[in-house]
């Protein structure tokens, strides 16, 4: 049983691999037109300036880091609220991105776009112009007001290279947790 499930996961990775095209140092294209990362981007780092429940003036800040042979620019990330009881609003119009972490911010990176879906809970941000591979960029989304409820608050992120068929690349949960009571432990970020 083990072979079979073996044989027909090299037969089916080969078959892949026919249908893809991989110069060298270009993205993974395949016949279809569909765009992939060759090296997919990595979620870094994931925090809030203010864990206290119905706070205002919080920033969530994700870090994310593109691989030099990445291959393809990072066009496009969603986050998507996958855990926590309050439904997070974001005023759009306020969020931006840089580049480098929060503790060594650079140059200001432009959006093109920054959308909410409230049904799926989802924000998309697009990035003008796309990043180039080999940066880390960190987004900085400005919530309306901190949940109202206690908890850990989990969001999925997403990353998208430029194209008009792409397949996306999750990168992982960014987890924040928010309570009830100002924590003593770190009184100007959390995690």
């Amino acid at each position: 049983m083990r072979l079979a499930v073996f044989l027909g996961i090299a037969i089916a990775s080969v078959a892949i691999l026919k249908e893809c095209t991989i110069p060298s140092s270009q993205a993974i294209q395949l016949r279809d037109g569909t765009v992939y990362f060759v090296q997919p981007p990595r979620l870094v780092d994931t925090a809030t300036t203010y864990n206290q429940v119905n706070v205002w003036g919080a920033t969530y800040y994700f870090t994310v880091s593109l691989p030099e042979n990445a291959s393809e620019p990072l066009q496009q990330i969603t986050i998507h609220q996958h855990q926590g009881v309050d439904n997070i609003r974001f005023d759009l119009k306020n969020s931006f991105a840089f580049e480098g972490t929060r503790s060594r911010k650079g140059q200001k990176i432009g959006l093109k776009d920054a959308t909410n879906n409230r049904q799926t809970r989802t924000v998309s941000i697009t990035f003008d112009p796309p990043v180039s591979p080999g940066k880390t960029i960190t987004i900085g989304l400005k919530p309306w007001q901190n949940p109202a409820v206690s908890g850990v608050y989990l969001f999925g992120i997403t990353a998208f290279p430029p194209g008009e068929k792409t397949h996306s690349q999750f990168l992982g949960f960014g987890r924040l947790h928010f309570y009830n009571h100002r924590s003593n432990h770190f009184p100007f970020l959390y995690r």
